[in-house]
């Protein structure tokens, strides 16, 4: 029992900081390929961490007229939600550090407390700017939550169908172990490619990238709902936006494609681990680069109205067809 309680803890910490270090990576990788593909230098790779560690010995400001300990708690709140989600995923071929039934609505919940952390942290600032950011943040929340809930619930309702009677279907192991794409028709298959893409439009808005970045909005709103924040709590929500990064793009490859090429080139053991971690990482950049890079280079920041809309009808309503031809591919 201890030995496994010692694995168990010291498997968090490599997960912890692996994934922080490799969300700044990634967060590098993101300013620099963006401001290629804008023509422009941009920063040095290493700028995230550059970023943190001034961050981290800056003063920590509190406003005078901020509710002081909501406005200190939100950051450690944000940043704990999505290290608790990085034990539940499948990181690197390998299984989850914490496995069980009905893990995927665990983590539905979990994606939303670092909005709701980020939007009490702004009222809790006492700022006008803030403020209006936490509003905006607010009805994000409400929009993008359905079409994703959709998307995930889908998934495990339609394995669930598939596999026998009893099996965790709702587990992110369960599913990232068995994808639907050769368990489903033609029909089925449709339904996957609509819900991926619905995941794919998602994956942004969850980040508050471009154009989804309407929250914080430095032109419009000097920051938004980060406006009156300083020092570690600033980087704490930094690490936490960092980390996020990671957790969404590794479920789109838990749910979609989470497979190896280990197996295929008979390689087996450590080297085939090996391998299929550096392919692992490759399947994350690449839905990075998809969803985020590509996205924020190719769009302008969309008004508030204009996201509800997008998420509201043509997003759910996508969803709902995945849904729908998952359904009749059962029936069927």
């Amino acid at each position: 029992m201890s030995v496994a309680i010692g694995n168990a803890v010291w498997g968090g910490i490599v997960i912890l900081f692996g994934s922080g270090l490799l969300g700044l990576v990634y967060k590098g990788l993101d300013r620099k390929l963006a401001a290629h593909m804008q023509g422009r230098i941009g920063p040095p790779l290493r700028q995230p961490f550059y970023d943190v560690t001034k961050l981290m010995v800056k003063e920590n400001i509190v406003p005078d007229h901020a509710v002081k300990w909501l406005f200190n708690a939100m950051p450690l709140l944000s940043l704990a939600a999505v290290a608790t989600i990085l034990f539940y995923l499948p990181l690197g071929g390998f299984a989850p550090l914490f496995s069980g039934y009905g893990d995927l609505i665990l983590v539905l919940y979990l994606l939303a407390v670092p909005a709701l952390a980020m939007m009490v942290g702004g009222f809790a600032a006492s700022s006008p700017y803030a403020s209006v950011g936490a509003q905006r943040e607010m009805v994000m929340l409400m929009s993008y939550e359905f079409p994703l809930a959709i998307t995930l619930v889908t998934l495990a309702w339609r394995l669930s169908t598939v596999l026998p009677m009893g099996a965790h279907t709702f587990s992110l192991a369960v599913i990232a172990a068995h994808p639907l794409w050769t368990l489903v028709g033609p029909l089925g298959v449709v339904g996957l490619v609509l819900l991926l893409f619905s995941l794919l439009v998602v994956t942004p808005a969850e980040l508050s990238k471009i154009p989804f970045d309407i929250p914080e909005a430095e032109t419009e709103i000097a920051g938004g709902i980060l406006a009156e924040y300083s020092g570690r709590n600033l980087a704490m929500f930094y690490l936490a936006d960092a980390i996020k990064m990671i957790v969404m793009a590794t479920l789109v490859v838990a749910l979609f494609v989470p497979y190896g090429i280990a197996g295929a080139v008979g390689l087996s053991g450590a080297l085939g681990g090996f391998i299929d971690t550096l392919f692992f990482l490759v399947k994350v950049f690449f839905v990075i680069f998809l969803s985020v890079i590509t996205v924020r280079v190719g769009f302008a920041r969309l008004k508030i109205d204009q996201v509800t809309r997008l998420f509201w009808l043509p997003m759910t309503a996508i969803s709902l067809l995945g849904m729908i031809l998952l359904a009749l591919d059962w029936i069927a």
